[in-house]
This record gives C-alpha cells, structure tokens and sequence, in this order.
C-alpha cells in the first residue's frame, strides 16, 4: 500500500497536468456561449446611443423619429429577454452537470488512486519479477497496462468536464454582469425616450401656437395665393394641366423645386383614384367605400332640384348635365360619381329646399345630357344614393388625393363622420417610390407636381440655392423672435401689411443679432414622411451653416410667405427635387 499522502500529491499532479493542458489548448472546448448575440447587442446599443444623441440635438422633436427609435428599443429589449432565458437555460444545464460531477467525484479520487498504483504496478521489471509463469507473464502485463489506460481515459475525460463546467461557468457570470449592464443602458435610454416621447407630444400640442406665429392675415395670404394658382378642386374645371417641371431646365445649377402629392382638397373621393380603383377591377360601391364611412346605400326619390340658372327640374334629369368625369372611363367610376354627384345634390340642396350652383365650387352642370356612357351610368344607377343618419352625405370629391384623402375637420371644415383618413394605395407604402408605383391616382398629371412658375426660368418651380437659404433662414429667425413676421413676405411682392419686407441679407444680419447662425448657400435638402398618414413630417437643409430639421408644417407655411412669385406647397405631402 502506498501512504495516501503520496497517492494524492500525484493525483493532484496529473489533475494539474492536465488542467494546464486543456487550458493551453482551449480551443478544444466548448465555444463561449452568446458572445455573439452579446457582441450583436452591444453594437445595436451602440448604434441607438449615436441615434438618441442626435435626437437630443434635434432642434424639433420627430414622432416618426421616435417611432423608429421604440422599434430599436422593442427589438433590443426582445433580445435582451431572449439571452437572458438562453442564460436561465444554460445554468440549469451546468447545475445539473455539477451535481452529476460531484458524484463522480468519488469515482475520480479512486481513479486516480488507482492510476498511480497501477502505472507502478505495470512497470514490465516489476511484472518480470514477480511470481507469474512465462506464459501468464505477457497477460498479465497487456492487462494491467489496459486497464492504466482505461483509468487514464477515464480521469481525462472526468478532468475535461471539470475543466469545462468551471470554464463555462465564469463565463455564464460574465454574461450575467455584461446582460446586466445593457439592461441597465437600455432602461436608460428607454427612460430618456418616453421623455423625449412626451416632448414630442407637448409639441404636437403647442404646435397651433407655434404656427401662430403665422398671423391670421398671413394665413389668408396663403389661402389666397393658393387660390390664385387656379387649381381645380374636381375634374369639372377640365383637364388638368400640371407640368412636371424636373424636365424644365431653370438655367441655373443647383436648383431645388418642391414637388406636392395631389392638388386641393383630397377629403372624400378621388376622382384619379376611382379611376385607378376601376381599371384594377373594383365596383363602383367597392370604390365608394374606400373613401366614405358611416354609410348606407338607399333608393331615394327623383325629386325636383333647383339649379342656379336653369330653374327647377328632376334630380335624374340634372345629374344628366353634370361634367365631372370623362366619358372614356371605367363604367365602375362613372357609376361611382353618379352616385357621389346624386348625393351630393341632394345634401347640398337640403333634398331640394335650397339652389344648387353650376360651378366647381358646387359641381359642374353645362346643361343637357351629356349622354354615352355618363347617361348610361346614372340611368344604371337610378335614385342610388349614399345615406348617413337618415340623410344624405355631401359627397364631396376632388381631381387628385395624391395617394391621401383626409377628414374634412383635418382640412379646416366641419367634422363630417362619413370622410375618413385612407392610404389610397394598392399595398403597403414606406417611401415615395412606393407612393409613385401603388397610388390608384399616380395616372393623374397633377399626383406629383411642383405648383407656380417664374417666366424667366423657363415657366419653372425651379429655385436657387441662395433662395432655398433665405426660407430656412427666415425659419430659424421666426423661431428665435416671432415678432418679427410682419416683415417676412415675398421680396417681389408689395408687403401686405404696410410694413418694411425684410430681403435676404437682412434676414441673415438679424438672424446673427439673434445669436443665429444663418445659411448663405445649401447643397441638398432632404425630407421625411409619416406614409400612413399622407404627411411631410421634417425638412433637412444642409448647407455652410450645417444641418438644420424644421418641421415639415412650418417648413411649408413658411416657404408659401416667402417663395418668389406664385410658387407653392399646396399639400401636407411634398418631396424635394435637385438637379
């Protein structure tokens, strides 16, 4: 027997052999667990740092902004849960696998024993000397050497797995600490967004009174130079004529040109859209529906109407005489403005107590019968007519929507249940690229247009760089000192309140005395939309001063006071062109 002192010592001594073995060649076990899940999180934590760092700077919350930056958070919270149950899992299995290693620890205390002795044990001068005949001799010596090899086999891989649990075990810890860290870095940020959130929405709030800044007056300004642009609100004005001005060449380089999806007033049904809706196969009702809500269709009575200039007449035998759709259309469309038009008619004139006008501002009679296919479409729908608590909808309806219809309330009229809010589009719709291939109106002249012109710059909307400066200069002036609007007008117009209109460099000089820093030139500009509501939420200009985001609403507000001669954004949707 050997003392059980020298027997642990060498056991010891083959542990440490083959400890500092293993972990020489540590590559032998089992990769590190998540590190690259960890390595994957780190850098998307890394990457919403950058993104709510340059949110802070942001002079103008962003709730498109925000909405990206809580889908980052979302995704980075879900994987953050995902490793931290893949941890849960991972320590159950190493507790599991250290209370199976602390029975055979047992078994490794023997084994090692039982090595050291037999390793003596079959040194071949001992087996030689020893009292076996020849023949067993041999035998004797390839079994004990086999079962020392076994003992061997059996301590390696008892000492592997040991090896590995510690192993995997500091690891798991380390997980833990750093898992804990980017919990915490999340929260953080998570709280700075709901913050920033909650800016976004007091914002939203005030913004009225920001945009107050824009008195009354220059409000109906607007209003008015808009108006003097002639757009037709409907298809009854006549053909449409919007130019695409990205193939005019203004003269100049670079030049910026502001490009609205739509023209006025896009609430209720698209005209261009209907059309889009029939050509993909839809029915008139189906086409309806799309843009109304709240309703029923009903058979109403051919009552009679009066109409401005013509006198009294039954209502089929006036919507004869309505020019508000091309006859070369989809008879699904046709049959849809008959109904709209019907409808129309009778709300407007109280189910006949009140004139109907024969313009565009009601909708368009020239008399008659128009006859073809508009008669055979109101005849195919005879006294059909949409309903809304017992009364007839005005069914209003414009030439172009631009991919959006809005609420009547959203454009400054009277609630009315039957409009809605629609992407009027066939699928899905994240960019403008999207909006320009799916929008049921993209066939029409006007669904991207730059609106106004100026002779001299080839009947363009084209504007220079220095122009594109003096708008955001004038922004950023407003914003440190709304006093000042009265003299932010055109430059080549009269200033409508009597007042001095500032020009370009003055702008700049007062913006300096504000402690502002202002643009002489800019080289792009840039902008953002919410596309499932039909809205420029931003405007990025970058330029010598650097980079300044307005809000897509001041932005357009503002560009309509001040952009030379009859040029203007007519919509809540609008793109920037540079060539």
């Amino acid at each position: 027997m050997f003392p059980r002192k020298i027997v642990w010592s060498f056991g010891l001594l083959v542990l440490g052999l083959f400890l500092s073995f293993l972990i020489t060649h540590k590559s032998l076990l089992i990769p590190p667990v998540f590190a690259d899940e960890l390595e994957d999180l780190q850098k998307q934590i890394d990457q919403l740092s950058k993104d709510l760092e340059a949110s802070k700077k942001a002079t103008t919350p962003l709730e498109g902004q925000f909405a990206s930056l809580q889908r980052q958070l979302k995704q980075i919270q879900a994987n953050i849960n995902s490793l931290s149950e893949g941890i849960k899992t991972k320590q159950k299995e190493l507790d599991f696998r250290e209370e199976k290693l602390a029975l055979q620890q047992a078994l490794l205390e023997e084994r090692v024993k039982a090595y050291y002795i037999r390793s003596y044990l079959t040194d071949p001068i001992l087996v030689i000397l020893s009292s076996f005949q020849s023949g067993d001799l041999f035998r004797e010596l390839s079994y004990r050497q086999s079962v020392a090899r076994e003992d061997r086999e059996i301590i390696v891989s008892i000492t592997s797995e040991v090896l590995d649990l510690l192993t995997q075990k500091d690891k798991l810890e380390k997980d833990k600490a750093k898992l804990a860290l980017l919990q915490a870095e999340v929260d953080k940020n998570a709280d700075f967004l709901e913050g920033e959130i909650k800016k976004a929405k007091d914002y939203q709030a005030v913004l009225s009174s920001q945009i107050a800044q824009l008195t009354a007056r220059q409000q109906a300004i607007i209003a008015q130079r808009q108006a003097a642009l002639n757009l037709p609100t409907s298809l009854g004005a006549g053909p449409l004529y919007c130019t695409d001005d990205r193939n005019l060449n203004p003269g100049f380089s670079p030049a910026f040109a502001f490009f609205t999806f739509g023209i006025p007033h896009r609430v209720g049904m698209n005209q261009y859209g209907a059309y889009g809706r029939a050509q993909a196969g839809q029915s008139h009702e189906d086409i309806l529906k799309a843009y109304f809500q709240n309703f029923n269709f009903e058979q109403r009575p051919n009552i009679n109407i009066s109409v401005q200039g013509y006198g009294s007449m039954p209502l089929e035998t006036y919507l004869l005489g309505i020019y508000e759709m091309p006859d070369s259309w989809p008879m699904e469309a046709l049959k849809a403005q008959a109904i709209a038009a019907r409808s129309y008619a009778l709300a407007y004139t109280n189910n006949g107590s009140k004139e109907i006008c024969t313009s565009q501002t009601c909708q368009v009679y020239k008399g008659g019968n128009k006859g073809g296919n508009w008669e055979q479409a109101i005849k195919a729908t005879e006294g059909k007519t949409m309903v809304s608590g017992g009364s007839p909808i005005s069914a209003w309806y414009s030439s172009t929507d631009g991919g959006f219809t809005f609420t009547s309330s959203d454009v400054g009229w009277g609630d009315r249940s039957w409009t809605k809010r629609s992407r009027d589009a066939n699928g899905e719709v994240g960019n403008f690229s999207d909006l320009q291939s799916k929008a049921y109106d993209k066939d029409s002249p006007c669904f991207y247009a730059a609106q106004g012109f100026r002779s001299e710059f080839a009947k363009s909307a084209w504007l220079k760089s220095e122009e594109v400066s003096d708008i955001a200069n004038v922004i950023m002036l407003i914003q440190r000192d709304g006093g000042v609007s009265n003299h932010i007008y055109q430059t080549d117009k009269p200033n409508p309140e009597g007042q001095e209109t500032w020009n370009q460099d003055r702008v700049k000089q007062e913006l300096k005395n504000r402690g502002g820093s202002p643009f002489n030139s800019v080289s792009s500009v840039s902008v953002s939309a919410d596309f499932s509501s039909g809205m420029t939420t931003s405007v990025t200009v970058l330029g010598d001063h650097g980079s300044e985001t307005f809000n897509g609403t001041d932005f357009k507000n503002y560009f309509n006071l001040r952009a030379p001669a009859n040029i203007q954004i007519v919509g809540p949707l609008f793109n920037v062109e540079k060539k």
